[in-house]
């Protein structure tokens, strides 16, 4: 009887810990994507929840921003650069059953290159000529001029393969290959991600994930101080890290990202087309009270649109130091001494909400009077960005190595300059490695000559979670919450 008592207790144990080995994740990020197709909106919120989980590209980004393959196993590059020969993964299913080949991927890249595409980062596309579906798994990418990008490319949210059928409905009942499918979206509130059981590559550890979207930074402590979540990519309120450092039942995390942090200035519109009045906005800011006031520390100073990560970046900081003095005196010669005032408007972000307020009163003190307009998310897309209805905005660009947004005149902030576009145009044409190194030093000087934007801060990346979960992106290469090696510590 005591033999039985004992393997019952020893049984129950068992399965207690086998109970306790979780395999579902609630995390929580700040902001709600608009929609959930990557390839026809600029908000980086839909990667957020689906980059790497619902939907693969050809090459996809590593932790670290390396370009690694995806749903492409390898590729073959011609001598010349123009053609490259991908060859895909057998057996790949779309969520819906239906069969990923050559013919998607085809279909999938004309798409995004189009003349009617709505894809927000088509430039990303331009030197393709041609894509061919040469058998089921094998696609030829035709280049009209080598460009040293495209694996790169290739590798956005924007390039995803998507499924033909899924079209229609692609806003709301996204279909790709990954290894998590949509379950469930409640508006508002919170979308949910099951595992694929028809996944082709490695099965995630996760079998079910829901991705909470909380804005108030308030409300998001309360959550995870409360465990209502186990983790929050992109931590609103860095001002409680110390808080949840200092308690086990939490890891605190803090890389970095792709996110220029900037005060964007709209170039055709009076008086920011003039460079003296942009000149003098750059220097009315005083970066590090920024950082200091709206991300409580957290936060690289940026001279240029470009990381400080990257090997190439310039420190051009003391081009725009704070300068109040230099400030007036230029808006005194672009005949404006009396100063003037313009619209600022804030999408929902910390760093845009809490880092508008010190800017609007550092360009009061210079004679810049700023009317503040706080915007929903896809309130800021349709005036902002879409509209182009703005004088002001903040806003963080978490693209990896989007240098090439300041060669489009019709991009929300409208600079343009030629001579920039025909710079890019080289670039993109240069497959050796240092050349284009100096090229892209030419374009972060270039931007920062004609202070086409205000360069506030890289955006850092606290992640709060639970201490037993393992595999979470400390940096952001890319804007993505990548479950996919994310697993509970047994």
């Amino acid at each position: 009887m005591k033999r039985w008592i004992l393997g019952t207790t020893a049984a129950l144990a068992l399965a207690t810990s086998a109970q306790a080995q979780q395999s579902d994740i609630t995390i929580a990020l700040q902001l709600e994507p608009p929609h959930l197709d990557p390839t026809s909106a600029a908000a980086g919120a839909i990667d957020s929840v689906l980059y790497a989980n619902v939907f693969e590209g050809l090459t996809r980004f590593a932790p670290d921003g390396s370009v690694v393959p995806g749903l492409a196993r390898d590729w073959d590059i011609s001598a010349d650069g123009l053609t490259y020969t991908f060859h895909l993964h057998s057996g790949v299913s779309f969520h819906d059953g239906t069969a990923m080949d050559a013919d998607d991927v085809k279909f999938s890249l004309d798409r995004a290159r189009a003349e009617d595409s709505t894809n927000a980062q088509k430039a990303l596309f331009a030197d393709i000529a041609e894509v061919t579906a040469a058998d089921p798994e094998t696609v030829v990418v035709t280049l009209g001029q080598p460009n040293g990008a495209l694996l790169f490319n290739l590798a956005w949210g924007d390039a995803v393969i998507v499924a033909p059928e899924s079209i229609a409905d692609i806003k709301s009942t996204p279909i790709g290959t990954g290894p998590f499918r949509f379950a469930d979206w409640r508006q508002g509130d919170q979308i949910t991600l099951t595992q694929f059981d028809g996944y082709w590559g490695t099965k995630p550890a996760l079998t079910q994930a829901t991705f909470k979207f909380i804005s108030d930074p308030t409300a998001a402590f309360a959550a995870m101080m409360a465990q209502d979540i186990d983790a929050f990519a992109g931590f609103p309120a860095p001002e409680n890290l110390p808080q949840f450092e200092a308690d086990p039942r939490f890891q605190v995390l803090v890389g970095s990202t792709e996110g220029e942090t900037i005060l964007a200035m709209n170039n055709k519109q009076p008086p920011f087309d003039d460079v003296r009045v942009r000149e003098a906005v750059a220097h009315a800011i005083n970066r590090q009270d920024v950082i200091d006031g709206a991300m409580f520390g957290l936060g690289t100073p940026i001279g240029t649109h470009f990381a400080p990560h990257n090997p190439d970046y310039l420190d051009l900081t003391g081009q725009s130091q704070y300068d109040p003095e230099l400030s007036r005196a230029l808006l005194n010669e672009a005949g404006l001494a009396d100063g003037f005032t313009t619209t600022l408007k804030l999408p929902p972000p910390s760093y845009a909400r809490r880092g508008g307020e010190i800017i609007a009163a550092q360009l009061r003190d210079v004679g810049i009077e700023t009317e503040i307009t706080n915007l929903e998310w896809a309130q800021w897309l349709e005036e902002v960005f879409r509209g182009h209805d703005f004088g002001l905005t903040i806003v963080s660009h978490t693209e990896p190595m989007d240098l090439n947004i300041y060669a489009r005149p019709d991009y929300y902030f409208q600079y343009d300059n030629p001579a920039f576009q025909t710079l890019m145009t080289k670039l993109n044409a240069t497959t050796d490695d240092a050349a284009r190194s100096e090229l892209l030093r030419q374009a972060e000087q270039m931007i920062a000559d004609d202070y086409v934007n205000g360069y506030l801060f890289q955006l850092a990346f606290p992640t709060v979670a639970d201490a037993r979960l393992r595999g979470l992106w400390l940096n952001q290469p890319t804007q993505a919450t990548d479950l996919t090696g994310v697993s509970w510590a047994e």
